[in-house]
């Protein structure tokens, strides 16, 4: 009898360990939990008349202790149900000691509404309640967060689905919400400081001598040799892939650590909808279901006409709804890799509870090419000296290479597939290094998932289901560098930081207006528009894919065609929380021009 009691000791430990477990766990909503998600089927009543509370919580995870911004006491917040043609009523209320507010990522709504301090409205203030009223003109997988001094890396991020008005068009016998993001138990601001001082901070996955060691047996003396001066003089890292990484962050599903795991259920044969939803602050997420095919249905809230892949890439802010078919009684990860290896979220499909997936195998992290530089390979040539000469590229003056500006740009079905040289310029003292050349590479899947033997979901893979509702040739083009330091960790539109030019982009009201960004960074820029829809210029003709978010590759140039329907100011941003938060943010007004004012 007395072999079967507990120590005191082990007890103390193993109710100290439930009790920390019923903390973490009292903090994930209700989608969150394996209990409530295997009862998720299609999804429950919206409701468009909401109240949500915002305040601090203290933070549990895999035994750390911290203090994150919660909606309605939850990490993420509550998962918030609209219904097409309605007016959604969300009452917010500030009970923190600093001003809050929520942006309705991707909602088509007045400009008022939107929830960008300075911007679109003044801010929540302490102890203020603020009523967002807006008419509901849109379906689909969406989300809120923040705006209001990184708070949203804090846990201040929520789901928003969206019910269509003539009932759902994507049949699913089961549906969830997986929401992706990045915690650190660092405060925004600090990890900011640390990138400021050595942009390189988390990363610890630089080469070594022993990666030197095997390029030389794979790739020979000279070009090996070649390949590690060039980095050098630039004065940049080929490993610099995510400016924060695993070291720091730990990554989340649903509000779950990876030890945690999110459970969804299913049974054989069953259509199962993910609806997945990249909240991270500053990761850009590979996300894959081993063993099982998804069927890409939905991106950024728009439909668009299925395609079957192995894996996609998507960054913050972005959003992508797929649907799997378990065709075997066994569990199945749901797999987010970070785009550099360096860390994962994972939960599992299951036919039961309990049961717990498999770690995939690991992949080594990818390493920059000199592509990503925008560098022309063909164009190099050895000397006899083993000296790798670039035409049209002075590397005398180590990383202040000078700048380059775009000439006679011509835009073809897809936009820049052609290379576009560059002439003398500089876009501003922030801007370390630009490409010899930039072109389409919305065919390409991106650093580390090229020929992996999987298909992987890219940008010209997706087309709308319908024709585009406006079909004008654009009547102007807007062109755009992203730019920046990477070693000083400086980010910026046309080598100027938004408080050094805070003057509007303009768009004339209901012009269509073509936007091309030009990325003369090593670094992807997952961009975002509010207030509008961009049609993304990919091949389709009339059946361009419409997006609020776009990643842009390094060395990349796209295009884009919008419809200037929404008067007002609207912010225009990298969704890297800390690109944003360096400079890379800029306003875009809409506005009658002065002579329509005047009539």
């Amino acid at each position: 009898m007395e072999d079967d009691l507990i120590p005191r000791r082990d007890f103390l430990q193993m109710t100290t360990s439930f009790g920390m477990l019923m903390l973490a766990q009292s903090l994930l909503p209700s989608y969150a939990w394996g209990e409530a998600a295997s009862n998720a089927k299609v999804g429950v009543e919206p409701i468009n008349n909401i109240d949500l509370t915002i305040g601090r919580v203290p933070l549990l995870l895999n035994g750390r202790k911290g203090s994150a911004v919660a909606m309605n006491g939850t990490v993420p917040g509550p998962a918030i149900r609209l219904r097409e043609g309605q007016e959604a009523v969300i009452r917010v209320k500030n009970n923190l000691a600093e001003p809050t507010s929520v942006h309705w990522h991707g909602l088509i709504l007045p400009q008022p509404m939107d929830g960008v301090p300075g911007v679109s409205f003044a801010g929540i203030m302490p102890g203020e309640t603020f009523t967002y009223r807006f008419p509901v003109v849109q379906s689909g997988t969406y989300w809120c967060h923040s705006h209001s001094g990184g708070q949203e890396q804090q846990g201040l991020y929520a789901p928003l689905i969206i019910e269509p008005k003539k009932g759902e068009s994507i049949s699913a016998d089961r549906d969830y919400i997986v929401m992706l993001s990045d915690w650190s138990f660092l405060e925004p601001m600090i990890l900011l400081s640390k990138l400021k001082k050595r942009s390189g901070y988390f990363n610890y996955q630089r080469r070594t001598i022993g990666d030197f060691a095997r390029d030389l047996k794979t790739h020979g003396f000279s070009p090996t040799l070649a390949e590690r001066l060039q980095w050098m003089k630039m004065r940049m890292d080929p490993t610099d892939i995510l400016d924060v990484t695993g070291e720091e962050y730990t990554y989340l599903m649903n509000g779950n650590s990876p030890e945690m795991n999110w459970t969804g259920l299913f049974k054989k044969g069953e259509r199962v909808r993910l609806r997945f939803i990249n909240a991270g602050a500053m990761t850009i997420f590979d996300v894959r279901v081993p063993g099982l095919k998804m069927t890409v249905v939905q991106a950024d809230g728009q439909n668009v006409q299925p395609v079957s892949v192995d894996e996609f890439r998507f960054g913050p802010g972005e959003t992508y709804d797929v649907i799997v078919e378990p065709s075997v009684d066994r569990a199945y990860a749901v797999f987010a890799e970070s785009m550099d290896r360096s860390g994962y979220a994972i939960g599992s499909l299951s036919p039961k509870q309990g049961m717990k997936a498999s770690v995939p195998e690991r992949r080594q992290r990818p390493v920059r090419s000199m592509q990503d530089m925008g560098m022309s390979m063909a164009g190099m040539k050895m000397d006899a000296k083993d000296k790798m000469e670039m035409p049209g590229m002075d590397m005398s003056k180590g990383h202040e290479m000078p700048g380059m500006l775009m000439k006679n740009n011509k835009v073809s079905a897809i936009p820049g597939r052609e290379p576009v040289r560059h002439g003398p310029d500089n876009h501003g003292p922030e801007n370390s290094s630009t490409p010899e050349e930039t072109k389409s590479r919305l065919h390409e899947p991106g650093t580390g998932l090229e020929n992996n033997g999987r298909k992987v979901l890219v940008y010209t893979d997706l087309k709308s289901p319908t024709e585009n509702p406006d079909l004008r040739t654009p009547g102007r083009e807007i062109e755009l560098h992203l730019t920046g330091n990477m070693e000083r960790f400086m980010w910026s539109i046309n080598g100027k930081k938004y408080s050094e030019d805070p003057e509007p982009i303009l768009f004339h009201y209901a012009e269509r207006v073509r936007l091309t960004l030009v990325n003369d960074s090593m670094m992807e820029h997952p961009m975002h528009l509010h207030g509008m829809f961009m049609d993304l210029e990919n091949g389709s003709g009339s059946y361009l894919p419409r997006k609020h978010t776009v990643i842009v590759k390094p060395a990349e140039r796209l295009s884009l065609a919008i419809t200037a329907d929404a008067l007002g100011d609207w912010a225009f941003h990298c969704h890297m929380m800390f690109h944003m938060e360096a400079g890379m943010f800029r306003v875009v007004r809409v506005a009658k021009k002065e002579s329509e004012v005047k009539s």
